[in-house]
């Protein structure tokens, strides 16, 4: 699966996209139709302490699944991320299924 990841207002180090890429590839496990992803990782210009958004994009047939969250650090809000998505594709693999 191909795993488009951008960072906006700041340069990701290869750790972090590493990470990334690990996690979103994890969730071919729980569907194994992903065409791609897209993930996005932003810094707001912010007092608040959790100003680190993650927005990740899923490509499937027939859909595209999208999760924002906010956090502390990427890597929070990437494994909240992953963590609603890998519940969203059971959802959409059982749909097809009960079809």
């Amino acid at each position: 699966m191909k795993v488009r990841v951008q960072s906006v207002n700041f340069n990701a180090d290869a750790g972090l996209i590493e990470f990334v890429e690990k996690k979103i590839n994890s969730l071919e496990k729980f569907y194994d139709k992903i065409v791609d992803s897209d993930v996005f990782l932003k810094v707001q210009q912010t007092s608040d302490k959790e100003n680190k958004v993650v927005d990740i994009k899923l490509n499937i047939p027939g859909n595209d699944l999208v999760i924002k969250k906010q956090c502390k650090t990427f890597e929070e809000g990437v494994m909240l991320a992953t963590d609603s998505l890998k519940r969203q594709l059971t959802k959409t693999k059982e749909k097809i299924r009960t079809k």
